[in-house]
């Protein structure tokens, strides 16, 4: 049964069919093969796989996300960080990382962030005398902080999948790795803008002009540090927050910022439901793939393969790394946690790993996995957005992609990275 379950998955999955309907299609085949159960269990399954209230936090937190952005949030954060650093060499490549990482303390999803200021960010650069090419990968590598930063869409259904984390933990080890990878991109554009002479045709503004554009974007910026605090402190839930969080981003969107009218909200509503089905959907089919992988006893073999190969904590990590890039190339992050992360957890548990740190180098690499060819679900949504070939958008990716790897390594060697924070906040394994 696990053998027609792989061998189904991959031919479909090599045909470019959905990873949703990838899965699914791949379940309802095992069960036809073992015979023994009727294929009603399937459909059983997919409907445990969503039957939980946690789950409500996500079409929340989308619905956030797109209030915000109809409520001018773009351009607010755009210019708090052109006015921070657009006036030094590179400065609207800064601008983008930055924008691009205050975004994704509020949208979670990569996607959303190229999609959205990522496609205005990559036109401001080519009429400021940036390659195109350029950046639109510089954008590219810069979205995929989106669902490091929390909240996480990501971090939910990772927290759902193994419970030896919690929501708030995953929250708390995502901040300091986010800032990484994005630190990381801003050297790489200094040192890339100083080689082309990408220079800034910004003055430096004065401290006063700073401090206004800071204060018209702080309730932009507070977003992220409501949701945390209010967990933390016990004010409310995790989906409790979500729900909170649609509320300022309507309150902000309408009253504060003003540019959020009640006819925007259908076509809000609209996005809304379409990207929440959608995840919904892959939550769904691979709760019946991960059943059928169970029954299959595919973890427990794995384990012990694993096991036999007398691996340290830090080789064990090394080898998961390597095989999460490669997975991530076609997998998306999202069905990426629910398939591996049943099979992968229990192997980093048993050799003492940290399970946050074991989280969040999972989820990084999954992302990693968007901007890496040849097929990264990311390079063909920012190809769409800027008009840049395939080609030329990775091979100027690569140094991003390099220093990215970088960061991955040090959060792999150095577990203080992802743990110190939620520790110190008492989030312990």
């Amino acid at each position: 049964m696990s053998a027609t379950l792989m061998l189904v998955f991959l031919v479909t999955l090599i045909l470019g069919v959905p990873v949703a309907f990838t899965m699914l299609i791949a379940g309802l085949a095992a069960v036809w093969v073992q015979g023994s159960l009727p294929p009603l269990v399937a459909v059983q399954q997919m409907f445990a796989g969503i039957d939980s209230f946690p789950l409500m936090a996500i079409p929340f937190f989308i619905l956030a996300a797109e209030l915000m952005t109809g409520g001018a949030l773009t351009e607010v954060l755009l210019r708090f960080a052109s006015h921070l650093i657009g006036h030094v060499r590179g400065g609207l490549g800064h601008t983008n990382v930055l924008t691009l990482t205050f975004f994704s303390g509020i949208s979670g999803s990569a996607l959303a962030d190229v999609a959205g200021p990522g496609s205005m960010l990559i036109r401001m650069m080519r009429q400021a005398g940036y390659h195109p090419e350029y950046a639109a990968a510089l954008t590219a590598a810069t979205a995929i902080v989106g669902p490091i930063i929390p909240p996480s869409i990501i971090m939910i259904v990772y927290a759902l999948t193994e419970p030896s984390v919690s929501i708030m933990g995953l929250f708390l080890a995502g901040i300091v790795p986010g800032l990484m990878i994005t630190g990381s991109l801003l050297v790489v554009n200094h040192v890339v803008s100083g080689r082309r002479g990408y220079r800034s045709a910004e003055t430096r503004p004065p401290l006063g002009l700073i401090l206004r554009s800071f204060v018209r974007a702080l309730p932009a910026l507070l977003l992220p540090v409501i949701i945390l605090g209010g967990i933390h402190f016990g004010v409310f839930t995790p989906t409790e927050a979500s729900a909170a969080a649609v509320t300022y981003a309507l309150i902000v969107g309408r009253f504060v910022y003003g540019t959020l009218s009640m006819s925007m909200l259908p076509s809000i509503l609209l996005r809304t439901a379409l990207l929440t089905s959608s995840i919904l959907m892959v939550i769904a089919t691979s709760e019946v793939f991960g059943w059928i992988l169970t029954v299959g006893q595919v973890p427990q073999t794995a384990a012990a393969w694993i096991s036999g190969l007398g691996l340290g904590p830090i080789e064990l990590l090394l080898l998961i790394n390597l095989f999460l890039l490669l997975a991530g190339i076609f997998i998306e992050p999202l069905p990426g946690v629910m398939i591996f992360v049943p099979v992968l957890a229990p192997m980093a548990l048993s050799l003492g790993i940290d399970p946050l740190q074991f989280a969040i180098v999972v989820i990084v690499n999954l992302t990693l996995g968007m901007i890496t060819p040849p097929v990264g679900a990311l390079l063909f949504v920012t190809t769409i957005v800027s008009g840049v070939t395939m080609g030329k958008l990775t091979r100027q990716l690569m140094p991003m992609l390099g220093a990215q790897l970088v960061v991955l390594l040090l959060l792999t060697l150095v577990p203080g990275f992802s743990t110190w924070l939620p520790h110190a906040f008492g989030y312990m394994k």
